[in-house]
């Protein structure tokens, strides 16, 4: 069935300018008539101009009309008609938890931790063919942000709305975050699984390692990524306006530090056939890791029909010439043709 649309339909509006013109050409037959009547009846005036016709006169307004909303119509750009085809997607399955404790707001890594990873992840989203992508936020708790979509545009969304105001509880929850991680997967499946887990502390408390071993049984491969230094950075805090206001302090008053735990992280990615990559300059541990997703079985994600329809303005554009082309050669006067009879 064949289906109309525009692609740009607010311009339709324009449409409302036809009301104008028709005011417009009104009040012009309307002045010009009470001109006329200045000389005498208009019956007589009529008489008195042969040739003249008053429903050619509103001929010619009505094509420069129907011109201006052929042009209008054209303008929407209508696309008309509709094809049908069945389109796969196969990939895999990819959460990035992001940590966005507080540490993340060091600014060891230009311009802090958090904006450098939220930039490499929209990279990382930008390669994407065909995978599905969800979000998990955590810091000393952890919440899924963006459930697995094939809508890049929106992830990219959620990506840019995650701050170290999302998560209220302090801390670094890796193990919470894996375990959040995977709920966000299909629980029937046993692989086409990744979780990317960007971090830049070191967590005791939410048993990290038990929670990679859950997920190297449910058939999912942890990538990590550390952000930092295992020496360990003071944690900069910031006012209202977001203007630094020195460092995070414990209650003695000492200056807190945030420390990279490479061996947990390490470990994760061992135990469950991932890699651990550490944050350069270079911004090239996602593509290594995207390279390596590449290397994985794929699934079929989805099978959606997709509408595709076809540019009409032309035909538009060519009736507004017609239109224009006739009200320009058509006179207001009628030919009187007389033949002489000799």
């Amino acid at each position: 069935m064949d289906v109309l649309k525009f692609q740009y339909p607010l311009l339709l509006h324009g449409l409302w300018g036809v009301i104008l013109l028709i005011v417009f050409f009104a009040f012009v037959m309307r002045h010009k008539e009470k001109l006329l009547k200045r000389f005498g009846h208009l019956d007589m005036i009529h008489k008195m101009m042969p040739g003249f016709s008053r429903g050619r006169v509103i001929w010619k307004s009505t094509l420069f009309i129907l011109a201006y909303v052929f042009l209008i119509v054209a303008m929407a750009d209508p696309q008309i008609g509709q094809t049908v085809e069945e389109v796969k997607r196969e990939g895999v399955d990819i959460i990035v938890a992001l940590d966005v404790s507080m540490s993340m707001m060091a600014e060891d890594i230009s311009p802090n931790r958090l904006e450098k990873a939220k930039y490499e992840v929209s990279k990382l989203i930008d390669l994407l063919e065909g995978d599905r992508i969800g979000l998990v936020a955590f810091a000393g708790m952890a919440h899924v942000q963006c459930p697995l979509t094939l809508d890049y545009s929106a992830a990219k969304l959620f990506l840019r709305l995650m701050d170290v105001d999302l998560i209220p509880q302090p801390g670094t929850a890796i193990g919470d975050a894996i375990r959040e991680s995977m709920k966000a997967f299909n629980q029937k499946e046993r692989k086409h699984k990744v979780l990317i887990l960007i971090t830049d502390g070191e967590d005791h408390e939410s048993k990290p390692i038990e929670a990679a071993d859950e997920a190297a049984a449910e058939g999912i491969k942890i990538f990590t990524i550390g952000l930092g230094s295992p020496q360990g950075v003071p944690i900069p805090l910031y006012d209202r306006y977001g203007n630094p206001a020195g460092f995070k302090k414990d209650r003695d008053g000492n200056v807190v530090t945030t420390k990279l735990d490479v061996t947990t992280l390490q470990t994760i990615a061992f135990n469950t056939g991932g890699e651990y990559y550490i944050s350069s300059a270079g911004e090239t541990e996602l593509r290594k890791i995207y390279e390596k997703i590449n290397e994985m079985e794929k699934k079929e994600l989805t099978s959606k029909q997709f509408s595709q329809y076809e540019d009409r303005f032309q035909i538009f554009i060519i009736l507004a010439l017609l239109a224009l082309i006739i009200e320009t050669f058509l006179p207001i006067r009628l030919r009187k043709i007389k033949q002489e009879m000799y």
